[in-house]
């Protein structure tokens, strides 16, 4: 199997080496030190040796992350302020684009309920004047009416208003979620399928897909942003009114405040993305220590208690950083509140001694009073969202770097088209080498395959055939030397036109949870629309999926999603006929099957191969396979060795001479001789 589909399964491998670019922006902080799992009485400690572990790497070799350390280093308090209004332009972008109609009404419904609010705090001014003035009280509460009616007008407006604002704003969460996920998945399914080898892009996008759900909560927190500032500027409006001292006052009594909210976000997203391979890990673990097709492998190898004690470990860790940063976050938010309260004395103290001195009457004091609870509160209100916004900032940031970079790997659009039907694809000198390895996958191979021909790459496990097929197909582009279908270099041509014309049989095909109509038609799903459901009849009897789906209870509807209830299992070999039924339905002019019968039955697989030279005839057929007395009738073989083409030519070319092939295909052989011989004896 060759290093690029050797790596499919991230059980008890080292796979998860650092990346020097791991995670989209921000920073590392040191992680706790790794805490034991607790053994059960009675069972042996399970050695905490690095190379057993569940791809858990020694914390001193995760040290690039400058990437995150550059990122951390920005979110200072001062830097935040800076960043303010890219913030907020960020949020009222994604709003905008979400629903421009229902932002516009909302903006203006949030300024019209602050004018009323203003106008019902001067109101209440109005009203406590009318009710402290001399005067019998049946006469004060007659010249207090008109203010009280305004008071509770206002009070009826704004709660209409508000009404109206949080039906609004329900609409706009579920469409920023889909405005930012369907970006995402777009360019997951668009960008390069290199940028999926490389560890580091993989660990972004997990970090993306958690930002890609604070898009939601940013503009949420937008919205609360601008709800306060509106009821700060009407609490400030009145108490600039009523004494200009009062108002500086009280913004510094939330300052603290927001001090503490701000390093507390930062310690958080801080410990987040220094977690975030270990969170990665667990979730790793709990799907295959719960997913229904390792519990026969779990069982079998008593691996029950390992993965239950690697899971553990990480647990353990997180539990400690967790409470590290509550521990934290305890402090700065005590330090923040006791200041806090000291500069509130001070306001209060200031209005005592305003009243004393008869500078400001009873009745304003009043008004003053509840103003200051307003405003304050508003103050209060608008901090923790400038420190919920600023977290989810951080978090969102993660994403945009990630679709900045998926950007920046996505194939570039080309105006020219690669030829619709091929007649020789060749590839000349390449060589390829996967992201952050030393030791090149290809190294200046040359091969040539014509159509009409059946071409087999045949090679030991990791040599480089499936690599080399990537190559050839355009899912890979080489770090030397070209790629050209007929005359045409594959570089120069638009990737969506080469891929239209290449139909695959993988080594590790998907099982997709649909109809065994849809797992067929998968293979070129605009046909199902335009030749009709039974169109998947014909590739499926020539590959024998036809007799496999014959026996399901609902025909070519029944669900192959064993995971719901209507839904039918399959076995691997009758997997692999839909999956070559799926790759016939394509009926594109360059085959590719990779280990096309490796679950398949002798029969099966005899029929398989029948029908891969009887497509030969009208395409171009490259076959990856183990079993070498598939190939003898091949028209042409390439041998394959770490990366290098060490010989070619027919079947019965190759075993005149000594090489690979004819030792590889001795030893298969021998190994039915063998058997016969010793079934005669």
């Amino acid at each position: 199997m060759d290093r690029d589909l050797a790596d499919s399964s991230p059980v008890l491998t080292q796979r998860d080496t650092p990346p020097s670019l791991e995670e989209p922006a921000s920073a590392r902080t040191p992680t706790p030190p790794n805490a034991p799992a607790t053994e059960p009485a009675g069972s042996p400690p399970l050695a905490r040796d690095p190379v057993l572990t569940y791809g858990r790497e020694d914390e001193a070799t995760s040290r690039p992350w400058s990437k995150h350390d550059r990122t951390l280093a920005q979110t200072g308090f001062l830097i935040m302020a800076k960043r303010l209004p890219g913030l907020f332009r960020l949020a009222w972008s994604l709003a905008w684009e979400s629903d421009r109609a229902g932002l516009i009404t909302m903006v203006t419904l949030r300024v019209l309920s602050g004018i009323v609010e203003a106008g019902g705090l001067l109101a209440v001014a109005g009203a406590l004047g009318a009710l402290l003035r001399e005067g019998p009280t049946p006469r004060r509460l007659m010249a207090a009416l008109p203010a009280l009616a305004l008071v509770v007008g206002a009070g009826i407006v704004r709660t209409g208003l508000s009404m109206v604002n949080n039906f609004l704003r329900t609409r706009f969460g579920p469409r920023v979620d889909r405005v930012s996920l369907v970006r995402l998945l777009e360019l997951a399914t668009r960008t390069s399928v290199m940028a999926f080898d490389d560890p580091g892009f993989v660990d972004d996008l997990d970090a993306a897909e958690r930002g890609a759900a604070s898009g939601r909560q940013l503009v949420d927190n937008a919205v609360d942003v601008l709800t306060s500032g509106v009821q700060i500027a009407a609490a400030g409006s009145v108490l600039g009114v009523l004494h200009p001292v009062l108002l500086p006052l009280l913004v510094i009594s939330i300052v603290p405040d927001g001090w503490a909210s701000v390093r507390s976000a930062r310690l958080a997203h801080a410990s987040w993305l220094g977690r975030i391979r270990q969170v990665r890990r667990q979730y790793m673990l709990r799907y295959h220590m719960t997913e229904r097709d390792c519990a026969a492998e779990i069982r079998s190898f008593g691996l029950g208690r390992f993965l239950l004690d690697e899971y553990t470990a990480l647990a353990r860790e997180h539990e400690a950083e967790q409470v590290r940063v509550g521990r934290g976050q305890a402090v700065y938010r005590l330090t923040g509140e006791a200041v806090s309260g000291l500069a509130l004395s001070a306001v209060y103290g200031t209005l005592i001694v305003l009243l004393n001195t008869g500078i400001m009457p009873l009745a304003v004091g009043g008004t003053a009073v509840l103003a200051i609870r307003n405003g304050r509160g508003a103050l209060s209100s608008a901090l923790n969202s400038l420190n919920s916004a600023y977290e989810n900032f951080l978090y969102f940031g993660e994403y945009r770097s990630w679709i900045a970079e998926a950007t920046r790997r996505m194939p570039r659009p080309r105006a020219h088209l690669a030829p619709a039907n091929p007649t020789v694809i060749k590839a000349d000198n390449v060589t390829y080498a996967y992201p952050r390895t030393d030791t090149p996958a290809l190294r200046g191979v040359t091969v040539e395959l014509h159509k009409g021909e059946v071409v087999a790459f045949v090679g030991a496990n990791g040599s480089g055939k499936s690599t080399l097929a990537k190559i050839l197909a355009g899912l890979y582009e080489p770090d030397s030397g070209t790629v050209s279908w007929d005359d045409t270099v594959l570089a120069e041509v638009d990737p969506d036109s080469v891929r239209s014309n290449i139909g695959l049989i993988p080594q590790s095909y998907t099982q997709w949870p649909m109809s065994a109509r849809l797992n067929i038609a998968v293979g070129r799903i605009g046909r199902l629309a335009t030749d009709g459901p039974d169109s998947v009849i014909p590739p499926a009897e020539a590959t024998g999926a036809a007799e496999v789906i014959g026996k399901l209870p609902y025909g070519y509807d029944t669900s192959l999603a064993r995971q719901y209830n209507a839904g039918h299992d399959l076995s691997g070999g009758q997997w692999q006929r839909i999956a070559c039924a799926r790759a016939v339905y394509r009926d594109a002019p360059f085959l590719i099957a990779d280990e096309p019968s490796a679950a398949l039955d002798a029969r099966a697989e005899q029929a398989l191969f029948n029908l891969i030279r009887e497509l030969a005839r009208e395409r171009t057929v490259l076959l990856i396979t183990h079993r070498l007395a598939s190939v003898r009738t091949a028209d042409r073989i390439y041998v394959l060795d770490d990366g290098l083409v060490v010989d070619e030519g027919t079947h019965a070319g190759l075993m005149t001479r000594p090489g690979i092939y004819r030792e590889l295909f001795t030893l298969q052989a021998n190994q039915f001789l063998d058997a016969e011989a010793s079934r005669h004896r």
